[in-house]
């Protein structure tokens, strides 16, 4: 049984009251800290290899067990990443808002760009919580700079409350009970995404269960089908509207009395998915149109790249597990797919998923991509499989999605018990006896 008790003996440091048998010590006391970089673009052969390669967008507070990119042991040779950090090393974003300041903890070996700092010391978990916890203090140490960055002098003189050993393993233990059940539930729900997924491409990708019977050329959508579907555009199929145009006033970063919570554009995800990062509304405009209800079919509307990563990815929303209102307000930015019939929608989802390269080309603009909701609903067009299967498979993936959002839900509430105790016990106010 964990046995907590709260402190009242505390010390005046130049970092405020500690614990009075805690010390103040600087990172660099107690870790080597270096940095990596970025192996030249220009050089195909420095990419696309088997070496890990992590990117300050990556560093989330969080675990790493693949990167987004690789590089080759040339690239890696011929750059400042030279080195292959190993599992258990802490990362820190040390570049420009909103990624500085955010720490992580490789799970994978790994070198890193020249905007992370990696930080070994002898209880780099202790060290990721409590550069969370004092991550408001640290960035303060970036003001004036170019973009707030901060650099491997400021970090390394970065002072934190420093308990004994014993004491370190105790907060790290009991803070990553809630971080090892947050990954299971994130892994859980991988696992059931990827098991939905391989349902859909074996029966409207791959055709499996109805190998024998009659296929028929398509001309919209170029390939052979099984006799019988139909082909549609997406228009006959689902409405897709955008959102509520809001005043910066109107956006709050917090719940008031009357607000909705607001789905936008940081709620996306590149290739799918839905990311619980909130945001509320009030305003006396919202009209029956820009409300949007748990478990609604999402697509981004915009999006601030040249190479269309976003656009296309479609996303299931998740509200808040506090969130005591049916409704919620969706803005400008995202387009609300609604199917003339409730067992369309996952169908739909994974279509989007499997075609999102091809949804991503109904946009305008150079800077800024826009989507051209009229023209996707005119232009883009979707294999319509029988009801009875439509209604098969909707069966079968729909408990898989209502078990993705109780545990999106049950993540978030551990992650708020998470951070709630953790300044407690990194600042030493509630202090862990025993295990």
């Amino acid at each position: 049984m964990v046995k907590f008790r709260w402190e009242t003996e505390f010390k005046e440091t130049e970092i405020g009251k500690i614990p009075k048998d805690w010390e103040v010590k600087r990172l660099g006391e107690i870790a080597n800290i270096s940095t990596g970089g970025t192996p030249s673009r220009k050089k195909k052969e420095y990419w696309n290899g088997k070496i890990n390669w992590l990117k300050s967008k990556e560093v989330q507070d969080n675990y790493i067990y693949d990167t987004e990119e690789k590089i080759t042991e040339k690239g890696m040779k011929n750059s400042n990443a030279k080195r292959l950090y190993p599992p258990g090393t802490l990362i820190l974003a040390i570049y420009a808002s909103p990624t500085a300041g955010r720490v992580a903890i490789l799970k994978i070996p790994s070198t890193i760009n020249q905007a992370l700092a990696a930080i070994e010391g002898n209880n780099n978990k202790f060290l990721f919580f409590s550069l969370i916890g004092n991550r408001e203090r640290l960035l303060l140490r970036a003001s004036g700079a170019a973009q707030q960055n901060l650099n491997l002098e400021i970090v390394k003189n970065f002072e934190i409350p420093y308990p004994q050993p014993e004491e370190q393993t105790r907060i790290s233990t009991v803070l990553s009970w809630f971080d090892d059940l947050i990954e299971n539930k994130k892994k859980q729900n991988e696992i059931l995404e990827k098991m939905a997924m391989a349902i859909f491409k074996s029966w409207f990708i791959d055709f499996e269960p109805f190998q024998d019977e009659e296929f028929v050329y398509n001309e919209e959508l170029d390939m052979e089908i099984p006799k019988g579907w139909e082909v549609k555009p997406i228009g006959e199929v689902a409405d897709a509207t955008s959102g509520f145009s809001y005043k910066s006033s109107e956006k709050l970063e917090s719940s008031e009395p009357e607000s909705y919570v607001f789905i936008t554009l940081n709620n996306t995800v590149e290739g799918g998915g839905f990311k619980p990062v909130y945001s509320w509304v009030k305003s006396e405009r919202i009209k029956k149109k820009h409300l949007i209800k748990e478990g609604d079919l999402i697509l981004p509307n915009t999006e601030q790249t040249k190479d269309a990563r976003l656009l296309g990815s479609p996303g299931i929303v998740v509200f808040p597990p506090d969130y005591n209102k049916n409704y919620g307000v969706y803005s400008m930015d995202i387009v609300k797919v609604t199917p003339i019939k409730d067992h369309y929608k996952y169908y739909l989802y994974f279509n989007f998923r499997f075609n999102r390269e091809e949804i991503a080309t109904f946009h305008s603009g150079t800077n800024i991509l826009h989507f051209k909701i009229q023209n996707f609903k005119k232009n883009y067009y979707l294999l319509i499989p029988p009801e009875p299967i439509l209604q098969r498979f909707h069966s079968l993936v729909e408990p898989l999605f209502k078990k993705i959002i109780l545990n999106q839900k049950q993540i978030l509430t551990l992650k708020k018990i998470r951070d709630t105790l953790l300044p407690q016990l990194v600042f030493g106010r509630l202090r862990i006896e025993e295990i």
